[in-house]
């Protein structure tokens, strides 16, 4: 930063002679000057390959440097990309390209002292009042006085940080600065994404700082992996949220990511593991700001290289840059800052539009995050998506276009980047259709990058750059979308997917990669780093919030769907009654109290009643998983728990299932005769327990099933097939004991021992006259009582296990993981 302070700390230091092609500037030491495309940049360069804040020029302690800021396509000395380098005597930089890029013809004046008089004419000099003098040869006209504040921050960008505006170069005066959103920090962050105290720098030496993560929920990064501790260098990046800090001597100097940010794809290959390729060395650059649409034909390989581009399912070759960052590399840190609309929606459609984006906040948020922060930014977003109308509305009483805003408005709860979208247009009319590409248009150019694979080719118009894969996962077309059909001279897109079909062995891309179309669109942005340096195993997503409040959210989610849906709000409470009615229409002879063998229908009433705790308890469950599958993926990827999501299901159906147990009873054994007593209770009450235990051990059991299948068309079939299953395995239709295999089988169905239990209870072997021995899981004791439930429990136990494994499967996959078999 350029103060007062900073303008005499090089008094005798020569003066910098910067040309570009307009113009002359004169540097003095004392600051750091920023050299880009943008028109507040000190040094203003007009070639489009240059990135609006490509380097930087500053006056160290050994003399001047340049220093490239993270720019998309590379600043070059003689050839080669540099990052940083001594200015000792005359030299020619190359800005965006290594041959014909933007020349910065830089020279070091000596001896100090020249700031006025006799100067290089047309020069612009900073460091006292501006003077702009039009050089011989430029036309004065084109000219604009540039205004130099030395009091105002200076826009510095090492080579690894990212290129974007600081918010603040903080110097340091005391052993410990602490760093976080609240307002008694020493730098205070406003980003929701950092926690109210989110980390202290400690000075621990001459020059020497360490810095010590204060138990915050999305944690510090150092070099793009997480830590607790660390101590520090200056080539060290720091990562909190979206902010990104380096040291530089004595100051702490800050970097936003404000949403401007340069995307390079660079040579994406993905292969399956039997080597099938289904993308084939695929890149190009996407500048900031920008809107770029992915079309292809079916198996073109559009949803591959969405998961490639975003880290959720990384490329087998190759890399992507993120404003010059390696985002395999740094997965752990750069996610916050992405997000991904699926092409199914990603929110409860029952819920009204605020009260879901409330719950996504809670859940997305850290926990020391106050809920009057949450409602402010939920409505902010309501407000850039046009929704703020339709706040208390219903999300499946929204049309298809206004939904797919809700969705969007989830992923820019945290103000991400890059925003990636999954054929958010598929089911809509052309209106709407249009409308959802106007919408993204609109974004793009607020302040972030959005990329969008899409089907339709109806309003290709809206987006700023295309491109087209054919089969086989190549590039056959990357550039602006009116230039896409002259490319592969035809009329319409329709047409062109009938010539990739028609001539398949033709080689598109090659054709497009010997045009002079991939030349101007392609080459310039890339470069030739095509690998990570190195690719980690990612950490785990950070939970947001700590696993109580984790549950508490998604309980209080589920009960709210639950109560918005009238219809199986009223299921939920007529199945019982009317199970519970059938169970009573059973005779029952003397009933559960009558002498020994005097009732030979008490088992099948029992039978009955434990079918029914059976399929009401599987019933419950079996869809709830596989019909939210989109959502929880999404809500894995951004930290939530797998099991926290797996016990919130459990608790509430519990509930609801202990509930419809106790009525299924109650109505089942009206005028029944009981027996005075049970083992340690009543016997209804035993009965209760009996049937609540072996419906949630069912509704485990459905959980189970509803993780393991792809779609809830198959639940309906597979419910039919366990509770009838669980019903022959109860042993009141079939006598178990000395039946080879169904009794072997039987071990593993709750319904044996749920019945078990009840059997237990009400004495059914003496109760019912039967040829054989007697049953050991229906002895009239309390041991054998404790045992039946303990092992229906234990299974319960053992699905929930299994459910919650297959859940914990569903996390998004990265590279390095995949490679070492995980």
């Amino acid at each position: 930063m350029a103060d007062e302070s900073s303008s005499t700390e090089f008094p005798e230091a020569p003066v910098l002679v910067v040309q570009t092609r307009e113009r002359v500037y004169r540097l003095r030491a004392g600051g750091a000057y920023n050299v880009g495309r943008d028109p507040t940049a000190d040094i203003v360069v007009t070639d489009p390959r240059a990135s609006s804040l490509h380097a930087v020029l500053e006056r160290g302690a050994d003399g001047w440097e340049i220093e490239d800021a993270g720019s998309l396509n590379g600043t070059f000395f003689e050839g080669r990309r540099v990052e940083r380098m001594a200015i000792d005597q005359d030299e020619t930089f190359q800005l965006g390209h290594a041959v014909d890029g933007e020349q910065l013809v830089c020279s070091v004046e000596v001896p100090p002292g020249h700031e006025t008089g006799g100067d290089v004419g047309g020069d612009t000099d900073f460091g006292g009042d501006t003077m702009v003098v039009p050089d011989p040869g430029y036309n004065l006209d084109d000219e604009a006085t540039v205004q130099f504040d030395p009091g105002r921050p200076r826009r510095v960008s090492r080579s690894s940080a990212p290129a974007a505006h600081p918010s603040a170069v903080v110097r340091i005066t005391s052993s410990t600065l602490r760093i976080g959103r609240a307002a008694d920090n020493d730098v205070v962050v406003p980003d929701l994404m950092v926690s109210r105290h989110h980390a202290e720098l400690h000075m621990v030496g001459d020059g020497k700082y360490r810095i010590v993560d204060l138990d915050s929920h999305n944690g510090i990064y150092i070099n793009g992996s997480r830590v607790d501790a660390a101590d520090l260098s200056e080539s060290d990046l720091i990562g909190m949220g979206h902010t990104t800090f380096r040291l530089v001597g004595d100051e702490l100097r800050e970097f936003v990511d404000t949403g401007d940010v340069s995307v390079s794809v660079q040579n994406l290959t993905v292969r399956t593991p039997e080597g099938k390729v289904l993308l084939d060395g695929v890149g190009f650059p996407i500048s900031q700001r920008s809107l770029v649409g992915v079309i292809g034909p079916s198996g073109a390989g559009k949803s591959t290289l969405l998961g490639a581009v975003t880290g959720l399912r990384p490329a087998t070759e190759g890399t992507v840059r993120y404003d010059g960052r390696d985002l395999y590399t740094n997965y752990d840190e750069l996610r916050h800052r992405i997000g991904l609309v699926p092409q199914e929606d990603i929110l409860h459609n029952q819920l009204p539009t605020r009260r879901a984006l409330l719950y996504a906040a809670e859940l997305r948020f850290p926990g020391d995050t106050r809920s009057e922060e949450r409602e402010q930014r939920v409505d902010e977003v309501l407000d850039e998506l046009g929704l703020t109308r339709h706040a208390d509305t219903r999300i499946d009483k929204l049309s298809g276009g206004q939904r797919k805003r809700v969705s969007v408005a989830v992923e820019l709860l945290t103000k991400p980047s890059l925003l990636f979208l999954d054929e958010p247009t598929s089911g809509l009319d052309p209106g709407l259709d249009k409308t959802v590409m106007e919408m993204l248009s609109e974004l793009a150019h607020d302040g972030r990058t959005v990329i969008v694979v899409t089907h339709s080719v109806a309003n290709l118009d809206s987006c700023d750059r295309l491109l087209v894969l054919v089969p086989g996962g190549r590039l056959a077309y990357y550039g602006p979308p009116e230039e896409g059909l002259q490319q592969f001279a035809q009329r319409t897109w329709a047409e062109v997917f009938q010539a990739f079909d028609r001539e398949d062995e033709r080689d598109w891309a090659g054709e497009f990669q010997a045009s002079s179309r991939f030349e101007n669109y392609v080459a310039v942005g890339l470069t030739d780093d095509v690998g990570p340096a190195e690719v980690r195993p990612p950490a785990p997503p950070p939970a947001q919030q700590s696993k109580l409040a984790q549950l508490s959210t998604l309980c209080r989610r589920y009960l709210a769907v639950i109560a918005s849906d009238r219809s199986y709000l009223a299921l939920l409470g007529v199945m019982p009654l009317l199970l519970g009615g059938l169970i009573a229409a059973v005779p029952s002879g003397e009933g559960f109290a009558g002498p020994p063998g005097s009732n030979t229908d008490a088992p099948t009433k029992l039978m009955v009643l434990a079918f029914a705790a059976c399929f009401v308890g599987t019933g419950n469950s079996i869809r709830e998983i596989v019909k939210e599958q989109t959502i929880y993926r999404r809500e894995r990827a951004a930290g939530l728990s797998a099991g926290v999501y797996l016990m919130s299901k459990l608790l509430v159906l519990s509930v609801i299932t202990t509930l419809q147990a106790a009525v299924l009873v109650l109505v089942g054994t009206i005028n029944v005769d009981m027996p005075p007593k049970g083992l340690f209770t009543s016997v209804e009450l035993e009965l209760i327990l009996a049937m609540a235990l072996l419906g949630i051990a069912s509704l485990a059991l459905g959980l189970l099933v509803s993780v393991s299948v792809d779609t809830s068309e198959k639940t309906l079939p597979l419910l039919i097939v366990l509770s009838m299953a669980q019903l022959v395995l109860t042993g009141g239709l079939v006598r178990l004991p000395g039946t080879l295999g169904l009794e072997q089988l039987a071990y593993i169905s709750p319904s044996r021992w749920g019945f078990g239990a009840g059997a237990a209870t009400l004495d059914l072997d003496t109760l019912t006259p039967h040829t054989g021995g007697p049953d050991p899981m229906w002895k009239h004791s309390l041991g054998t009582w404790l045992v039946d439930m303990g092992v229906v429990a234990g299974l319960g136990a053992v699905f929930l296990a299994l459910a919650w494994y297959r859940l914990y499967q569903l996390r998004p996959r990265r590279r390095g993981a995949r490679r070492a078999g995980l």
